[in-house]
């Protein structure tokens, strides 16, 4: 599974499922900038085949609704959806 990784403070291993088309996504990927997270993600509408299959498999184990986005934090807590003060909390 090949991940995009963006810059920002070492918060714990942070994993953003997302679709490149979903304004919620959007929206936690510019919140997890604005609080300078350092993240890792994919966009899941946009992988095929075989990639495809192991995205999916990963994300049901945390979300078996595979809804978007889903964030997964050190292997352990997940936030699924646009939940800025969750978020917030999570980070702060």
């Amino acid at each position: 599974m090949k991940l995009e990784h963006v810059d920002g403070q070492n918060k714990g291993k942070v994993v953003l499922f997302a679709l490149s088309t979903c304004g919620w996504c959007k929206k936690t990927r510019m919140l997890l900038e604005e609080l300078e997270v350092e993240y890792d993600y994919v966009y899941v509408d946009l992988t095929e085949g075989e990639e495809r299959d192991e995205v999916i498999s990963e994300l049901q184990k945390w979300n078996e609704d595979l809804s978007f986005p889903t964030m997964v934090i050190n292997d352990d807590k997940v936030i699924i959806g646009f939940k800025e003060d969750e978020i917030k909390a999570e980070f702060a």
